[in-house]
């Protein structure tokens, strides 16, 4: 190599060298963004018409928690609150609200259910009476009568509330009232009812200006049980939409919890303004602790407690394995 060459190679150098600083600091070209991904659709049936209850699924629908989960919930209040559990079996909804303690009986009954989650932790029916009528215990409720709003479970759980005084379902005689559970006692058609919500129809009566007195059946022979759960198809429990879902309302609930009066005042927006009265706005308050702050979770020994007393009492023909009809969702 000549002197020459050696001394106009750093020339050369210097020269390629704004050519290679382009090269490395030149961003490559974007690669086009992906269309977002559509939000998954569900049909959600609730066991009756909006009430405070369902506080945690209003607040995770207004608030956007279900949009931020990717999910387009399409709430209904059915006409009939025997509908639920039978559209989801038939895969007509994706989920739906109901019962624990009527859970054991529809999978007893064959219904493909599966509880997927839990929206009100705590029992909260009552057997009531009139705080300044004649029965002031349940032993002098022998030869009255209780009203009832929801066939199928009532014979059982009056012999097990009154079982604790030595009474039976046949010292007293049973009235479908339907559902004026609280004008029926009230206007003296029956001396007690059974199924009245705590934080519903006891407010309504001291609203009416006859409180009640409560016996609640977890403190007179009945298990502790979850009141309101999420059921799906048995063939959807390992669905991640379903867990998103459950984590949204998971969401909501805190929120809620955390900020209690902007949730009322989403509860009661828009179409949901006529719900803005006394009644709902004490409902709705002592509602609040009594939600499931881990709607997924599932307490096995509950449900496995509730259904060896149903088959303890002849209600269902087998007690089944917990996997079966209730299950902890897997994460999304």
């Amino acid at each position: 190599m000549t002197k020459l060459t050696r001394r106009a190679l750093p020339a050369l150098a210097a020269l390629a060298l704004p050519s290679a600083a382009r090269a490395q600091t030149t961003p490559p070209a974007a690669a086009p963004a992906p269309a977002p991904a559509a939000p998954a659709k569900l049909t959600l049936m609730l066991d009756w018409f909006v009430n405070p209850d369902h506080a945690p699924i209003i607040i995770a629908q207004e608030g956007g928690h279900f949009a931020r989960a990717g999910l387009e919930i399409r709430i209904i209040a059915p006409a009939d609150p025997n509908d639920p559990p039978r559209l989801v079996a038939a895969k007509q909804a994706d989920l739906g609200v109901y019962y624990q303690k009527l859970l054991h009986l529809a999978v007893d009954q064959g219904l493909p259910l599966a509880r997927v989650g839990t929206l009100v932790a705590t029992p909260l029916s009552t057997l009531t009476v009139l705080r300044d009528g004649p029965v002031k215990s349940l032993a002098e409720l022998k030869g009255k009568k209780i009203g009832f709003s929801t066939a199928g479970f009532e014979e059982i759980a009056v012999d097990t509330i009154l079982g604790t005084v030595g009474l039976s379902s046949r010292d007293v005689t049973l009235i479908n009232v339907n559902f004026g559970l609280s004008s029926a006692l009230m206007s003296g058609q029956v001396d007690a009812i059974l199924g009245g919500f705590r934080n519903f129809e006891l407010h309504q009566l001291e609203i009416e200006g006859r409180p009640g007195r409560a016996f609640y059946p977890e403190q007179h022979g009945m298990p502790i049980y979850d009141e309101l759960i999420y059921v799906a198809h048995r063939d959807r429990a390992r669905d991640p939409a379903l867990r998103r879902f459950m984590d949204a309302v998971e969401s909501a609930t805190a929120f809620l919890v955390n900020n209690h009066e902007e949730s009322w005042k989403m509860f009661i927006a828009g179409p949901r303004r006529e719900l803005d009265n006394d009644l709902n706005r004490r409902a709705f308050n002592d509602t609040v602790n009594r939600f499931s702050l881990s709607p997924a979770a599932l307490d096995r020994n509950r449900y496995e407690r509730f259904a060896r007393f149903l088959h303890s009492r002849k209600m269902i023909g087998s007690v089944p394995p917990v996997d079966s009809y209730a299950v902890e969702l897997p994460p999304a």
